[in-house]
Formats: structure tokens, sequence, C-alpha cells
């Protein structure tokens, strides 16, 4: 996920991660014998500061004679390609941030270490779902999860109380009915584009379908089903009580600089579009509230794509054992713990949920999270994301064309893309 609400670590967050890691084994060593070891650990721009990074760098190394502890920050542009191509070589880092759903295009190339028997060392058993399910791939775990990031609802406060609303919907029909109210007077209800799909996803999973299903070795398109056409319906039933384009993104214009205006009562964004808001409005700073996706009942929220980061160690690692030591503080209990709070993400263990309760918005998302979901599990989805054929089946379903038909068609498009080369 590239939207980051950063904070300023404290030196608490560092004690954490080294305490986390400790494994009483020696520390890698050099094989020239000429100096320490050198672990290269790659890291994604945004995931966390500098001062956090150093602070863990340094303090690791000290309690980790012979490491030389060399974390290096990566842009998110062009990664996939520098990736792929380190674990192609003969030199890859040791340690790699990935996105999630990036995992299973990875481990396909057959360099990335297969860690399924790190799990339990790990504390697998209590690793979210949604963010668990990307790193594993046909029953093998290859990376571990970080944290997670998803969607949840940022309303603007005084145009509820402008409208009569003093809590926030637990249903989708209370959603509706309280979006319609917000509607009158002048506001949106709510800036939703046509092209949110992953907003849509949540919604189709809601009714039991799916964006792809599986069928043995190979995959189908499924957003033709009466399932994935009934979240298709919502979505067009809740986007119509705001003035989103069409034909576009959340990226474009930018929602959250839409939102700042002041006119929108509701936007579908990462707790991290508040600070957004507050870029361009600080004035917005405690009028704006956050509340789960509704769900179908009011017993569960809505389901959300479960947005975040992996880590994984290259085959091609020369220090396996000491990358998996540093892959251990990263995604233990303690560590997991400060990065959540220092950074608004929600850790990767549900247990660990109420770490976020003091703030809204992440409480909201951790919420969320228990019912998250992923993309299809096979390498080719990002080619289907790179096509826009979602994208634009939504603009044609909710300008007028039949959705049925179209939904046929981008089924049949998705079928295609997922089974090449196959």
């Amino acid at each position: 996920m590239k939207h980051r609400l950063l904070a300023a670590a404290a030196a608490l967050v560092m004690t954490a991660g080294v305490s986390a890691c400790g494994s009483g084994e020696p520390p890698a060593a050099d094989p020239t014998g000429a100096g320490p070891a050198k672990l290269t650990v790659w890291i994604m721009d945004g995931s966390v500061t500098g001062e956090l990074i150093k602070r863990f760098e340094t303090e690791y190394e000290a309690t980790h004679q012979g490491l030389d502890l060399d974390i290096q920050i990566q842009a998110w542009d062009g990664i996939g390609e520098r990736v792929t191509a380190a674990l192609a070589s003969t030199d890859a880092p040791d340690v790699i941030e990935v996105g999630n759903t990036q995992v299973a295009q990875y481990s396909s190339s057959g360099g990335v270490t297969d860690l399924t028997d790190k799990i339990a060392d790990l504390g697998g058993a209590d690793w979210i779902p949604g963010l668990a399910q990307p790193g594993n791939i046909d029953g093998r775990q290859y990376g571990v999860p970080w944290y997670a990031a998803n969607r949840v609802v940022i309303y603007n406060k005084d145009l509820f109380a402008k409208a009569g609303i003093d809590s926030p919907p637990n249903t989708r029909d209370e959603w509706l009915a309280d979006t319609a109210k917000l509607d009158e007077g002048g506001d949106q209800g709510i800036y939703l584009t046509g092209q949110t799909w992953y907003v849509l996803a949540g919604f189709i999973w809601d009714e039991g379908g799916d964006l792809a299903v599986k069928d043995g070795d190979t995959w189908k398109g499924a957003l033709d089903t009466p399932q994935a056409l009934a979240g298709l319906d919502f979505y067009r039933k809740l986007q119509a009580l705001g003035k989103g384009p069409k034909d576009a993104d959340e990226a474009n214009p930018p929602q959250h600089e839409v939102f700042a205006k002041g006119k929108v009562a509701q936007m579908i964004s990462v707790p991290g579009g508040a600070a957004r808001v507050l870029e361009v409005a600080p004035g917005m700073k405690d009028k704006m509230g956050f509340f789960p996706i509704p769900g179908k009942t009011a017993d569960k929220p809505g389901a959300v794509f479960t947005g975040g980061s992996d880590l994984i160690i290259p085959e091609a690692s020369k220090h396996h054992d000491a990358a998996y030591e540093v892959v251990k503080a990263l995604a233990g209990e303690k560590f997991q713990t400060e990065l959540a709070k220092a950074m608004s993400f929600v850790p990767n263990k549900t247990s660990l949920a109420h770490v976020l309760d003091a703030n809204e918005g992440t409480a909201a998302m951790a919420a969320g999270a228990a019912g998250g979901r992923a993309t299809p599990n096979t390498p080719n989805w990002a080619a289907v994301e790179a096509t826009q054929v979602i994208k634009q089946y939504m603009t044609a379903a909710l300008t007028g064309k039949d959705a049925a038909t179209e939904a046929r068609k981008t089924s049949e498009a998705i079928t295609s893309t997922l089974n090449s080369g196959s």
C-alpha cells in the first residue's frame, strides 16, 4: 500500500524490535573471513520513517556482532522489474518487502525461499487471513505478512450533524438511507467514482461472489455471476448518491482534494486519506470521523480488500539463516505493536488489533480487517489489473449499458488473461 500515515518513532520501537529478534543463534559470518557479513534489506519508500529504520539498523547490529545490516529504501515506481531482476541474479538482497498481492508473481519464478516450515515459529496461526493468504501459494508460504491496511469510510462530522445523523450506519441499508439524507441540501452524500474497483470487490464478496474462481488448473472470470451482479447493483446505488465521475478512479481527481472542500459527507479511503485532506485543508482536523464499511447485517462490517506488505527471502541470498532472523524481528509481536502505533497500520496478527483502539481511524480499519480478502491468488492477476478491464466494465455498467452483457464480456477477458501461458 502506498498510502501511509507516518509518525515519529519512539526509541521503544527499536527496543521492541530488538527484543523480538533474539533467537540465541550465532550471527552470520563472512565466508571469506574478511569482516562482518553484509545483510541487505529492501524496504519500500513510505513504509517506515528514516529515523525508525536507522534506529533499527543500529540496535540490531549492536546485538548481532559480526553482522552489517544494510537497509535500502526502494521506490514503488518500477519495483516489479527490479525485484524480478534481483530474484534472477546471483547477488540478490537478503530480505525484500513486497506488496502482498505480488508474492504469487515473484514466487512463480522459483527465486523465493519457501518458509512453510517457519509458520509455527512466526506465530502464523494468528496471522490476519486476508494478509497471509496472498503469501501462501499452493499450500506453501513464501511471503511473511508484515502489516495490513484497508479502506474505511471517512466522514464529515459537521455534515452528518447538519443532516441530523448522530451515529454512523451499521448496515448497507442504513448506509444508503443516511447517504440519501446527506445528499439533500446541495451537499454530496458521498464521493465515489465509477472505477473504484477495490470497493466493488468488497460488495461482491459480501454477496458471496468473487472476481475470479479457480477450477482445477484453470481460472474463470466471475463478474457475470448473480452474486457479483448484486454487488455491482449496490455499488451503482451508492455511487449515484454523489457526483463522482463514472469514467475515472479515486485518483482522478484525487478524492482527498474533493473531500477537503467541505461539501462531501463521505469518502472511502485508507485512514491515511485523512492526513492527505489535512495537507489541503488544515481546518478539517476535528471535523473528520471514521467507521468501517458497513456489511449486509449489523453483526459484522463489510468485506474489504486487505492491502499491505509481505517480507520475502530470495533463494539467492547468501545468508538465509541471518535473513530469517531479521524477518522474525520485523514480524514479531513487540515490533508489530510499536509499528502499528507509529505508522497507523494494522499489525499482522489478529490478536494485536486492540493496539489500534485509541485511534478512531485505525480502529475502524482494524474492525474491517477481520473480514479482509485478497485478489485472486495467481501470478497473472497483475496482468488483469494492467488491462483495466474491470474499470472499463464498471463505467459501461454505470452509464447505461446492460450490466449482465458487459459482465459476461469482461469475465471472458479475465478468463483469457488469467490462463495465458498456462
